[in-house]
């Protein structure tokens, strides 16, 4: 049984970038960097079988000369004539995941196309292309592996739980799963990141000597920002990684630099205590970057300082906003007023912080004209400034999804507006493109 397992494109939307001022387009995000360690886990399931693993995103940031996806990926099937073929997908990427398949599917209707990912689980009614046989929602990797058993054996796909069977675009999903996998517990996979060792240098980020990888210590998050597909991802469920778990993949990974991609890594302040000190006691030397949110900071000082002198070099906050009224409309427990003394937390402890904005579509001049002041007065290390976007399956897509106005899904990525906005569209987008010059740093990250 042969998988080929195929990580998507990125979505070249960003109309952010587009419409800025020369001066500022260096800090604008032109792409997100990272490996996929979803797709890396799911490989890890099933290492028994022949897997071949491939990196579309590495692949056309280092070698120009890479065919487009449709060529890229009839040269794949060519060369390994798989049984299966396999991807995970976020809303952005959800048209490339579908041409994958169609080309698939164009050169051996026979073989087996299994989807899974963050947009499977959000919205896994948009899967009803004849292209995708099987959609796999949620922690997927050990489901892949019943799926692989169950074609090796020519046996039914009915028999399991969980999935959702594309039958002619009808969707049918089978029996629900009767006991829930706890990826971060006894069911955690280690990622291999051998497979990825083609790629390597694709993952270095800014003015960084040497690339970065992923890794988790926990899955989900406790809290509801209306704006945010992570807590809604896993029900609202917060699942916390043990310790040594963490310490052995760190003590066994080559990479310097180690993006924790938690939504929150600290939750349970007792835990990450523990980490790092096991940390100290191991005497493992990396540079870590966190997220961490300002009320988290502003309550542990003491946490934050043994963090730094133990490798914690870049923060993400997401700051959000600067308004008390539009937090709580985002529900996001925390307060504006906090944002100043995080940064001084951070800071004082020689982190260099990025702090993080969502620009919601109404804003007209004057609050560009508030924002922009606030944030000078408020200047961290590095800054973010996105577009408030209607996720599928987010409470604010619920919320307010009457008034969208483009349902083009390879623009929700946070870089370019789908609402209309109270600004004329192209005023909107140079305002927010002006403020990501506000910043101390002179790199992105």
């Amino acid at each position: 049984m042969k998988i080929l397992l195929i990580n998507t494109p990125r979505s070249p939307h960003n109309m952010i970038l587009e419409s800025a001022p020369a001066e500022a387009k260096k800090y604008i995000h032109k792409k997100l960097i990272g490996p996929p360690l979803g797709l890396m886990t799911v490989a890890e399931a099933v290492k028994d079988y022949d897997v071949v693993f491939f990196e579309t995103k590495g692949e056309y940031d280092l070698f120009p000369e890479t065919p487009p996806l449709e060529q890229l990926v009839l040269n794949l099937l060519k060369e390994h004539k798989p049984d299966i073929v396999g991807t995970t997908t976020i809303a952005s990427e959800f048209y490339y995941a579908i041409d994958i398949f169609k080309t698939v599917k164009s050169y051996n209707p026979e073989i087996l196309t299994v989807v899974g990912g963050l947009h499977t689980s959000l919205s896994p009614n948009d899967f009803t292309d004849p292209s995708v046989d099987l959609i796999l929602p949620g922690q997927s990797a050990y489901t892949f592996r019943e799926v692989v058993q169950a074609k090796e054996k020519h046996e039914s796909f009915e028999n399991i739980s969980g999935i959702i069977i594309n039958k002619n675009g009808v969707l049918h999903k089978t029996q629900p799963k009767i006991s829930e996998i706890n990826s971060a517990k006894e069911e955690f996979l280690m990622p291999n990141r051998k497979l990825i060792e083609r790629w390597r240098k694709s993952y270095t980020v800014g003015n960084a000597t040497s690339p970065s990888t992923y890794l988790f210590t926990s899955l989900g998050c406790p809290y509801k920002c209306t704006f945010c597909a992570i807590w809604c991802q896993y029900q609202g469920k917060y699942l916390q990684r043990d310790v040594e778990s963490v310490i052995t993949e760190l003590k066994e990974m080559d990479y310097d630099i180690v993006r924790f991609a938690d939504a929150n890594t600290i939750v349970k302040e007792s835990v990450i205590e523990h980490l790092f000190d096991r940390i100290e006691q191991e005497g493992i030397k990396k540079t870590y970057i966190m997220d961490i949110r300002t009320d988290t900071a502003v309550n542990n000082p003491k946490l934050i300082e043994k963090l730094a002198k133990n490798g914690l070099k870049v923060v993400i906050c997401g700051f959000e906003s600067f308004r008390e009224e539009e937090l709580k409309k985002y529900n996001k427990s925390s307060e504006a007023k906090l944002i100043h003394e995080a940064i001084d937390i951070f800071h004082q402890n020689d982190i260099m912080l990025r702090g993080n904005y969502v620009i919601p579509n109404d804003y007209d001049e004057s609050d560009f004209k508030a924002l922009s002041d606030y944030t000078n007065s408020h200047k961290v290390t590095y800054a973010g400034y996105t577009i408030l976007t209607p996720m599928p399956g987010t409470p604010f897509y619920e919320e307010i999804k009457d008034q969208i106005i483009d349902f083009d899904l390879s623009k929700y990525n946070f870089f370019n507006s789908v609402l209309k906005t109270k600004l004329p569209l192209e005023k909107f987008y140079e305002n927010v493109g002006k403020l990501w010059l506000i910043k101390k740093g002179t790199d992105v990250i």
